[in-house]
């Protein structure tokens, strides 16, 4: 009885970047969205993020992101201060990877 050669073979399996030229998009910040780095992780879906404007908000992440993203210590995110108490608590709304961060570092929307 013969084996089949394609069953163990897992490198077909990957999907690997083979254009190197291609372009990715990166959602830059909106109108009222801060870009910021993730300080501390304080749990229960809250963390300290340093944001552009200098000011330390205590930022909640929303359940829908809590479920499908890790977000860690050193992380750039964007937030979304809340309308009352802006400079002390916002929403996390997205995290960058660290291609995409150095993206907004060059272009400037990234200060930090």
């Amino acid at each position: 009885m013969k084996k089949s050669n394609n069953k163990g073979n897992k490198s077909k399996n990957k999907n690997h970047n083979n254009n190197p030229g291609e372009n990715i998009r990166v959602r830059s910040p909106r109108k009222g969205e801060i870009p910021g780095v993730v300080e501390q992780i304080l749990g229960h879906g809250k963390i300290k993020v340093r944001c552009n404007d200098s000011n330390v908000r205590l930022c909640r992440i929303p359940g829908k992101m809590k479920k499908r993203i890790w977000i860690r210590e050193d992380d750039v995110v964007l937030v979304k201060p809340w309308e009352f108490q802006s400079d002390e608590k916002a929403d996390v709304i997205w995290r960058y990877t660290h291609t995409e961060a150095n993206y907004l570092e060059r272009r400037g929307f990234l200060k930090i």
